[in-house]
């Protein structure tokens, strides 16, 4: 994961937000989702692949974070 150690913090920032938020009219699709998922009601696999989709760049910052703190204790 070369690529993920070269992609900096701030880009991935950016896109986690970004993603977390669009569309931004009538609701995010990521708090929608959330609320799907609270309900019991994300049955579809759209839906959940749309919560992965939103979620992934918000994943990938996790991972590129444990990623560094690990480098950085060794």
């Amino acid at each position: 994961m070369k690529w993920l150690d070269e992609l900096p913090y701030i880009a991935l920032i950016a896109i986690a937000v970004l993603m977390a938020m669009l569309p931004f009219q009538p609701e995010p699709h990521l708090s929608e989702k959330l609320k799907m998922l609270a309900d019991g009601t994300l049955a579809k696999p759209l839906d959940i692949f749309d919560l992965f989709w939103h979620l992934l760049p918000t994943i990938l910052l996790v991972i590129k974070f444990l990623r560094s703190r690990k480098k950085n204790d060794a």
